[in-house]
Formats: C-alpha cells, structure tokens, sequence
C-alpha cells in the first residue's frame, strides 16, 4: 500500500506542472466537444437506446404514467447525464493512454529515473491490442452486469469497471518503452495486487467531483510513478 501511496503522492506533486496542466485539459475537453456533438447528431437515436433499456427494466411505463411530465422529462434527463459523464471520462482515459502517456512518460523518467534504459518490450501493436481487450472486457463488464441494477448491486459496477480498465490500460504503457518484455511479464505478475489496488484509487477519483477533472491525467502519472519505480527496483538501480 505504501508503494501504491507514494506512487499517487508523486502523481500529484506532477499535476500542477506548467507542462502537465494542458495535459490536463486538452483530453478531457475534447472527449467533452465529441460526445456533445455525438449526442446532438444522434440525440434520438441514444434516446432510443434509453428507452430501450429502460423499458426492459420496467421503469419506463411508470415514466409516462408519472405526472407532472416535467418530472419525468427531468428524470430522462438525469438518465442522458448518467450516460454522458461516464463516456466523457473513458474517453478522456483512452485518449490519455493514446496520446498523452509518451510526454507524460518522457516528463517523469527524464527526471526521476534518468538511469533506467529502455529496453522497449513493448510495441505500438501490443499496445493497440491492450487497449482493444481493457474496453472490450470493460463494455462486458457493464452488459452482462445490467441485470444487477434490479437488486441494487449494480452501484459497485462503476467502480470494478473503472479499477479494471485503469488497470490494465495504464500498467501497459507505464513500462512499455523501458522494461523488456521479460520483465513486463514478471511485473504484472508480482505486482498484480497492486496494479489493482492502485487502479482503485485512481478509479474512485473519477465519481469525486473536482478532481475527476484531473483524473485521466493523474491516473497516467501514478501509473507511469509505480512502473518505473518498480522496475528500478527490480533492476537494482
């Protein structure tokens, strides 16, 4: 836990770094400008799919029964924003993980772990294809877990999901350019408990209003902190 800590601690000392504030905000404002002109293009058609899956949780003949309509129409609404914000920030995390992670990475090694060599295990395909498995089993984890909202387990969903796809997106590309593949696979396996406890963490940032701003970028840090530290210590530098 004190790794995970101190990995975070780090994270956030290097938030507020003239070079990392606009890291900050371009990803998030872009996920917001694309799933704002998404949602206006196809406004009936996501409302379609509201309706939809309400209607299969019988929630949404109570809707049109309920009277005054505009409580109704509010509570549409909130069903709109409760799918909003949540694609924003996944967004906002895969174009981080895309994107962000190379100047991210170059910040923090250059600076804190300019001894490591790079050793480059990993490659711009193994990166793709773990970026397609972390949201191909993130959406099933929210598909097959649908069922659980009727019984009110449902509300832990967001949190296993966020920790998995944090997870295992970030861990990946924190180590990619200078751990061999070697010890990628000996990382993720020591460290697993880990990797997971601090895809938590950063997972949680993301419901907490403020800070789930900043959370992408955080995420990237603490993840990129953890990594290279670890893989200094394997190494013995």
């Amino acid at each position: 836990m004190t790794q995970i800590l101190d990995a975070i601690v780090c994270a956030l000392r290097d938030l507020f770094q003239f070079k990392v504030l606009w890291i900050v905000i371009w990803p998030m404002l872009l996920a917001v400008l694309l799933w704002m002109a998404l949602g206006v293009a196809f406004w009936d058609t996501f409302s379609g799919w509201i309706a939809s899956g309400l209607t299969v949780i019988g929630v949404q003949a109570w809707l049109e029964g309920l009277e005054p309509r505009w409580v109704a129409n509010a509570i549409q609404a909130i069903m709109h924003l409760i799918l909003f914000v949540p694609l924003v920030f996944t967004t906002a995390l895969l174009i981080t993980a895309f994107f962000a992670m190379p100047a991210l990475i170059r910040l923090v090694a250059d600076r804190d772990y300019p001894q490591l060599k790079r050793e480059h295990g990993g490659s711009t395909a193994g990166n793709l294809l773990n970026a397609v498995l972390a949201i191909g089993v993130f959406i099933a984890i929210w598909v097959m877990s649908l069922p659980l909202w009727l019984i009110g387990i449902g509300v832990a969903v967001p949190f296993i999901a966020a920790t998995y796809l944090n997870q295992r997106l970030f861990r990946f590309d924190a180590v990619a350019e200078h751990a061999s593949k070697e010890e990628m696979k000996s990382m993720f396996s020591t460290y697993q408990s880990s990797w997971w406890g601090l895809g938590l963490l950063t997972g949680l940032l993301q419901f907490v209003p403020i800070l789930n701003l900043f959370a992408p970028v955080l995420t990237a840090l603490a993840f990129i902190h953890f990594g290279l530290a670890r893989l200094a210590n394997l190494r013995q530098i």
